[in-house]
């Protein structure tokens, strides 16, 4: 029986040579100053503009640690090496925020060239898209509380389903399983109903689309179980990625400033009691679920490990499981992988410039989760010692 050690860096960082430990250092340092991740994404976009040589720069430094490649090809490399230690690969075509219909179809087609990717290779267990990625975020606002479309937004509206729909077929069948991420709470009404009828119409036999809750918001365990009640009675089984989520100070802010209520948990404390409740609640009714914990919370993945013995569920029972975001949290993923349980790790790709708001989340995330690139930099500073000490 392998023996869980979270701190175990020699399995952690099994799979980075010794310059890219040296390299995720650096960053993860230079992550650590929040006044340089608040100028960076200024300084980022004047370079652009201005046409500095600055793409070198991203693609050497934050695109090298947290992101695949610009293709799927250039994503091999990683899969090959994760897949060494046991540890799957989501790809995840990081383009978002776009305008244009064409952008849109084009984002589809990648989205479905990585489920057939995905088909048949036991390196690729699950596909991943953001509805954002192929519909205008105007859109999905627009029709989030409820809103009677214009004749305009209706056949647009009609386009996006059209895209989604050829998504998720395809997933369906290439039996290959299918994330769609959780948004901010101005659009997420209309994505829950979108991810809800792919459901019904895909999930009869198991769970091939699956949704995201983010539980920094305080009515995502309410959600989660009225939403199985609804799997129930419509005779299909519930997938379901559970987060914490990424839009927290946005969601605060909006919320202040058009005088409505806060979605935030009152506190983190709260964040992480919803969440592995809703391990719990996931892990009990796993008969009728397929659950991923998307999650760098140390707790939370040693709490589902517990329900998951309580239950006398297998290891590697394929409805469950564990997932991390490439270049962070490697003492969760290779830890767990190595323990026998099923791990899989974001991999994002796509153009430099185009996944620049996915890198600038994720530097972000790094300040503003408390202690997230303390963590990182502890970990990865032990590591260097332990071999320095071992030559």
């Amino acid at each position: 029986m392998k023996t869980l050690d979270f701190n175990n860096t020699e399995i952690a960082f099994k799979a980075k040579s010794n310059q890219e430990l040296s390299n995720s250092h650096f960053l993860f340092k230079a992550i650590g100053y929040n006044w340089l991740v608040q100028i960076g994404p200024s300084f980022v976009n004047l370079g652009f503009a201005l046409r500095l040589p600055i793409k070198g720069i991203i693609k050497a430094t934050v695109f090298k640690q947290f992101c695949g490649g610009e293709s799927i090809q250039d994503c091999e490399l990683a899969m090959n090496t994760m897949h060494k230690y046991g540890v799957g690969t989501i790809l995840d075509y990081s383009v978002e925020g776009e305008q244009e219909e064409e952008v849109f179809e084009a984002t589809a087609d990648e989205i479905i060239r990585t489920i057939k990717k995905a088909a048949g290779d036991p390196r690729i267990p699950f596909s991943v898209f953001k509805v954002t990625g192929v519909a205008r975020f105007g859109l999905l606002e627009a029709l989030n509380d409820g809103h009677e479309p214009n004749a305009t937004e209706a056949k647009e509206f009609e386009k996006v389903m059209k895209r989604v729909e050829r998504i998720c077929q395809t997933a369906f069948d290439l039996k290959v399983r299918l994330f769609i991420d959780a948004e901010e709470t101005w659009i997420q009404n209309t994505i829950d109903s979108m991810v809800e009828q792919m459901m019904k119409r895909y999930n009869h036999e198991k769970a091939i689309v699956f949704n995201t809750l983010q539980f920094y918001r305080h009515d995502r365990l309410a959600y989660l179980k009225a939403a199985l009640e609804r799997a129930k009675s419509g005779n299909y089984h519930y997938g379901i990625k559970l987060v914490r989520g990424a839009y927290m100070e946005k969601e605060a802010e909006r919320a202040a400033k058009m005088g409505y209520t806060n979605p935030i948990q009152p506190s983190k404390a709260a964040s992480d009691a919803d969440y592995d409740a809703a391990l719990e609640f996931c892990v009990e009714h796993i008969d009728r679920m397929a659950i991923c914990a998307g999650t760098h919370n140390d707790q939370s993945c040693l709490h589902l490990v517990r329900k998951m013995e309580q239950k006398g569920l297998a290891k590697n029972d394929y409805r469950i499981y564990f997932s991390q975001l490439y270049g962070m949290s490697d003492h969760l993923s290779y830890n767990l992988a190595n323990a026998g349980y099923n791990v899989a790790k974001y991999l994002p790709y796509g153009p430099v410039k185009s996944v620049l708001p996915y890198l600038f989340r994720r530097a972000q995330e790094n300040t503003s989760v408390q202690g997230q690139a303390g963590r990182e930099l502890s970990l990865i500073e032990k590591e260097i010692q332990r071999r320095k000490q071992s030559k």
